[in-house]
């Protein structure tokens, strides 16, 4: 696994308005090398598309062309998720002020010794304050 990717990323790669070389290279990248997600990744993953749906950024059909194109990424999914998320991954969110779904995505890259893909401004800001390399910016 190359590394830990976040929904914000997995979504910028469908809305083209979101496109920028550093997220377009995770894509290259993750068909090459894999990634991993939290198990949650799913579930946040539908309820992202079903959000940009209400919100007129996508229609039913786009919505499902997005779901199999991010069923079809080679993303493995870190089962170890929930047993962190009483312990570490609630110390993280209540440190960064996170919520406990982003403080997820960090215990996983922290305890892989992964670097993070991430546009979320939050989790960069925690990310770099643990000193996680961060990736899909040039910041």
């Amino acid at each position: 696994m190359s590394f830990v990717v976040d929904n914000s990323i997995a979504l910028a790669w469908y809305f083209e308005d979101e496109h920028t070389p550093p997220v377009m290279e995770l894509l290259d990248r993750i068909a090459e090398e894999g990634a991993v997600a939290p198990s949650l990744w799913p579930l946040e993953a539908l309820n992202g598309r079903l959000m940009a749906e209400r919100r007129k950024r996508l229609d039913r059909r786009s919505r499902q062309r997005l779901a199999n194109f991010l069923h079809g990424l080679p993303v493995t999914l870190d089962m170890e998720t929930a047993d962190q998320a009483c312990t570490i991954s609630a110390r993280l969110a209540e440190r960064y002020r996170l919520t406990l779904y982003d403080a997820a995505y960090l215990e996983l890259a922290q305890r892989r010794k992964l670097p993070l893909a991430t546009l979320d401004q939050d989790l960069m800001s925690a990310g770099k304050a643990l000193g996680i390399a961060l990736l899909g910016t040039r910041t």
